[in-house]
């Protein structure tokens, strides 16, 4: 299904092509690309998913926290996502990329993907779809893909 999200992602989403198409257009070309049928609407379930959590009005009681809060997670949680990616997510709050809305949706994201565990660039990409479809973190999305895709300058010792 992780394969899926990041096709369409980088096909449809970071390529500036036009995102509006037809849902069953959609999974047939992605059917001729190679991808299963089963992972095609998992993964077009996942992205409806989140479209229904970044359009809500308010955010869902499972979202909302105080700004001062730490987030304890729960063991299916701490199972899926590793020291190393729940260590990014909290440099990610720290810096003021994600804020506890955000977070919560990129943690609810992560849960519904297939894999066991998360991989730390597989919970950068899902951070980055995130940021991308939640209006009002254009600068928050901008400033991580700074963080993710620019080189250090300068020799490297």
């Amino acid at each position: 299904m992780f394969d899926v999200l990041m096709y369409l992602f980088e096909t449809y989403i970071h390529t500036d092509v036009d995102a509006m198409v037809e849902q069953d257009a959609l999974a047939d070309e992605l059917t001729q690309a190679g991808f299963h049928k089963e992972e095609i609407l998992k993964a077009l379930a996942w992205l409806e998913r989140l479209a229904e959590l970044q359009e809500a009005e308010a955010a869902p009681t499972w979202a909302r926290s105080a700004p001062d809060s730490f987030r304890i997670y729960t063991q299916e949680e701490l199972y899926k996502i590793d020291a190393e990616g729940r260590g990014f997510l909290l440099f990610l709050e720290q810096i003021k990329v994600l804020d506890a809305e955000t977070r919560e949706i990129v943690i609810d994201r992560l849960m519904e993907l297939d894999p066991p565990e998360i991989e730390l660039d597989d919970l950068k990409w899902v951070v980055m779809m995130v940021l991308f479809n939640v209006p009002g973190s254009e600068s928050a999305y901008q400033q991580l893909e700074e963080l993710i895709f620019e080189q250090p300058e300068g020799a490297v010792h």
